[in-house]
């Protein structure tokens, strides 16, 4: 009988007991914003590295860029397809118009903007920073691509945007400038003796250039985050994939795909398409949502250095000292933009996509 008094609680002990677990089991929103932060941090750096390990196997950077898109689309695609589906569904309910989509229904976008998101943030994103790893090291991107991002991105919406640059924003794009050039600087210098280290710089800075414009547009156009990156997948997997095979079977590009083994694939679609593109997203829009984007963009300027750190350590690559004081001034100049400036009394927030810097 005693035994049994202790096996059952009663029925408001048990109430309170599973009340109790459901709390434990669900994360305070602090604790997901931290979460978020901490994986966003992580897959951006792992971008870098892996990407530039990469660069030394088997594959070519098209091949890799293939395979981005291709491990996004697997996720991205079928529920594009749902969110299409939900809109005409609750449209005709709601008896309005129905919204625009585009790429087959695919797209939750209206055809002109996926175009024009997908080209910048899906196509020329891809094929730059990828083809980039093959011709300089990780370091080099990982001051040239993070760290220029704003300069790009704050150049662009004064322009496009008419956002006023502050002093602040200022200093700090200049600290960027003096970083870069430090970086890149040698580099150039060295294409006279034959190096094409400089070509990678370029690259990876084409590459920041593209993916400022795509975010500029997406807050030009006031896209959701998640509806922007289902339209870039939508329209990157639509124009590249019979690209890539026309290209490829005429010989005008390289492929190694044929000779690359199936876990080098599966890696590439899994790591470079479902977490750079999907997981990444995800976890950057709910950092947005906890900490805002002044707070996200701190956190973000973690990423260059995390990135060189961890190609000196996993990759080997020598820390030069203009790679070091670059790395420096890149950091600072994106703190000092971010620490020092000012945001206008309760505006609402911009699309995560807008302020996403997508590895």
């Amino acid at each position: 009988m005693g035994h049994e008094s202790i096996a059952r609680p009663t029925g408001r002990s048990a109430a309170l007991r599973s009340g109790n677990d459901n709390r434990l089991m669900r994360l305070s929103p602090r604790a997901v914003g931290v979460l978020s932060a901490i994986v966003t941090v992580t897959i951006w750096t792992g971008f870098i590295v892996i990407a530039r390990a990469s660069a030394q196997r088997t594959l070519a950077p098209f091949d890799i860029a293939l395979l981005r898109i291709l491990g996004a689309s697997v996720v991205l695609l079928p529920w594009g397809w749902w969110l299409v589906q939900r809109q005409r569904v609750q449209a005709r309910a709601q008896g309005i118009g129905v919204p625009p989509s585009s790429v087959g229904g695919l797209s939750p976008l209206p055809w002109r903007t996926t175009a024009l998101l997908g080209t910048f943030g899906g196509l020329l994103y891809a094929m730059l920073a990828y083809s980039g790893f093959f011709h300089a090291p990780a370091t080099h991107a990982a001051v040239l691509m993070p760290g220029s991002l704003p300069l790009w991105t704050a150049l662009l919406a004064a322009w496009l945007l008419r956002d006023h640059i502050t002093r602040a924003r200022a200093l700090g794009l200049a600290l960027i400038v003096a970083g870069d050039l430090l970086v890149g600087g040698s580099s150039l210098l060295s294409a006279f003796d034959g190096g094409d280290v400089w070509k990678g710089d370029l690259l990876f800075m084409a590459a920041a250039a593209c993916w400022g414009t795509y975010s500029v547009m997406a807050r030009r156009h006031a896209v959701d985050a998640v509806q922007a990156t289902i339209a870039i997948t939508a329209f990157a997997c639509m124009v590249y994939l019979p690209l890539y095979l026309l290209l490829s079977q005429a010989g005008w590009i390289t492929s190694r795909l044929g000779a690359a083994p199936w876990s080098e694939i599966v890696f590439q679609m899994v790591f470079q398409g479902g977490g750079s593109v999907v997981i990444s997203g995800i976890t950057f829009t709910h950092m947005i949502r906890h900490f805002g984007p002044v707070r996200s963009t701190m956190i973000t300027a973690l990423v260059p250095g995390l990135s060189a750190m961890g190609a000196v350590v996993f990759l080997g690559e020598p820390l030069h000292w203009n790679l070091g004081a670059g790395l420096l001034l890149v950091t600072a100049g994106i703190l000092a933009g971010v620490l020092r400036s000012t945001a206008p009394p309760a505006p609402p927030a911009p699309p995560a996509a807008a302020v996403a810097p997508r590895s």
